[in-house]
């Protein structure tokens, strides 16, 4: 089973490309029964929307959407076998590269990306613009029939998500360059992402966008939207220029946080070129950018979305350009840092998946505003309109969001927001912002490792669920905790850490952590004196 999320942004603002927040629905544990409910209700929604049985035709055309969570098994039929044609692959791959020592070295991590795909709009019998796959580097050679299977299946669910708004495209003489993303995650939390950038090709007249799309099991967003730079710089040359580039990078060592790997490149006309890609020192914070985020909505409104998200609501994001859409539901997912959302995350939800919104499961979507009526309509969840020209933000509300959060931490987080500096630069902003909401859950659930108690045999730890939150003093502290240990990001991240032995933890959480309860070992030391 996979999740396809969506991260898109526009290249006149920024050449920027986002992360996407890991999304694995995974296996449950027996033990833990309220996770197996939620499952269960998973299960209902996708027993509800597959009473409609699939004819052959239909299968070969759905292989695609197979790689979508089961819960949207019903609007696979939405797709009719004739939409689809046969993609024209065209490859410029000199030898084989799919050897089993350098499959391995991918798997292990060390590859900058699997595989490079142009997807283009062509024309069908109908009249209708459909994205097919025109070009592949490399070609993977080798497979057997089973590998095969799957990698057309994935190949074509990824020409839906490469043009996310369906098949209402006309011919163009003039379109900004865009960049996008979308995470393919399987059950067992393995995943793939799509770094994509849509631009005009090269030619005189009018003429649809086509997507350049890189597969990876890395996440770095940065550095695919440089790489993106280079190959658009190469195929205004030659499409044969891209091959050389391409190669040399599949053969580069990722950079670790901080460092930077060069790669050499020979372009016409220039010589050979030194290209430095370089991965920021807070590697956490590389897919992020709040810029849009706040200047969607206010300090309160950002607060009263994080609070609904902390309790893992439906909330649907609406506007009208999809790079909007997708900047403020990353950041959101972001705020949450160092839990992780665990259900549906679409930034982008295409057209034909519209109906996902009926879900009862909890989500992040993004929906353009043209699709509005489909979602307002529904209820227990909150809307959010990110228009300029907006009459209220909240659409949709469930009424207790502004209740959520204990209100002097609330108060914190907000104070701590009013001092940003109003030019601040991306770095800065991102620190000050994800600053506020980390000491926010260091402040309610810091205190956690306490609560784990672990016997000297190395078994797995237990978390003391009752007595961690009975020590909480605050009352409405207390209220907000009870709830939240109830989610499942925090039930992830609890059985995580119990499966960890017995070390000092690490990573930035920790450690603010351990300086928060520094601080009030003093405080409570000067209160003695």
């Amino acid at each position: 089973m996979w999740l396809i999320h969506i991260n898109l942004r526009n290249d006149k603002q920024s050449r920027e490309i986002r992360g996407s927040t890991l999304i694995p629905v995974r296996a449950m544990s027996g033990e833990v029964s309220r996770r197996i409910r939620k499952r269960h209700g998973l299960n209902n929604f996708t027993q509800r929307w597959s009473t409609v049985q699939p004819s052959e035709d239909e299968e070969v055309e759905r292989g695609a959407l197979k790689r979508l969570s089961t819960m949207w098994s019903s609007f696979r039929a939405k797709l009719n076998r004739d939409q689809v044609k046969e993609p024209c692959q065209e490859s410029l791959d000199s030898a084989p590269v799919d050897t089993t020592a350098r499959e391995q070295r991918y798997m292990s991590g060390h590859y900058f990306f699997e595989y490079l795909v142009v997807v283009s709009l062509k024309k069908s019998k109908e009249g209708a613009y459909e994205p097919q796959i025109t070009y592949q580097f490399p070609k993977r050679d080798g497979m057997v029939r089973f590998q095969r299977e799957e990698e057309e299946k994935t190949l074509k669910a990824i020409t839906l998500f490469c043009f996310p708004e369906g098949i209402s495209w006309a011919p163009l003489t003039e379109y900004h360059s865009e960049t996008f993303s979308f995470v393919l995650t399987e059950i067992d939390g393995s995943r793939r992402n799509g770094y994509c950038r849509r631009l005009l090709p090269h030619g005189n007249g009018a003429r649809p966008p086509e997507a350049f799309c890189i597969i990876s099991r890395l996440a770095c967003f940065g550095l695919f939207s440089k790489i993106f730079d280079e190959v658009e710089k190469r195929h205004q040359i030659s499409m044969a220029m891209i091959y050389p580039f391409m190669q040399s990078l599949r053969e580069a060592a990722f950079p670790a946080p901080g460092n930077t790997v060069k790669i050499k490149s020979f372009v016409p006309d220039k010589g050979t070129e030194i290209i430095s890609l370089t991965r920021p020192l807070d590697s956490w914070l590389e897919h992020v950018d709040f810029r849009t985020l706040f200047r969607c909505l206010t300090n309160e409104e950002v607060v009263l979305v994080f609070a609904a998200a902390a309790m893992e609501r439906r909330i649907v994001f609406i506007a009208v350009e999809l790079s909007t859409l997708s900047q403020v539901i990353h950041a959101v997912a972001a705020l949450l840092y160092p839990f992780t959302w665990q259900h549906t995350f679409i930034s982008i939800v295409p057209e034909i998946l519209i109906d996902v919104v009926m879900a009862p499961t909890p989500y992040l979507l993004g929906v353009q505003k043209r699709l509005m009526d489909q979602v307002t309509d529904q209820t227990d969840l909150l809307v959010v309109d990110l228009s300029e020209d907006r009459k209220d933000t909240f659409l949709v509300q469930i009424g207790d969001e502004k209740s959520i959060l204990p209100p002097k931490l609330q108060d914190e987080i907000l104070q701590a927001l009013r001092n940003r500096k109003e030019k601040s630069t991306v770095e800065e902003l991102n620190s000050v912002v994800s600053e506020a909401f980390l000491s926010f859950f260091v402040k309610t659930v810091g205190h956690f490792d306490l609560y784990v108690t672990r016997n000297s045999r190395g078994q797995p730890g237990v978390f003391q669920s009752r007595a961690f939150y009975k020590t909480i003093k605050s009352k409405t502290t207390r209220h907000f905790v009870k709830k939240f240990l109830q989610t499942q990001m925090f039930d992830l991240f609890i059985q995580e850490v119990e499966q960890q032995p017995a070390s000092p933890q690490q990573g930035i959480f920790h450690k603010k952590t351990v300086e928060y309860q520094e601080q009030k070992k003093k405080e409570k030391a000067k209160k003695r004196h």
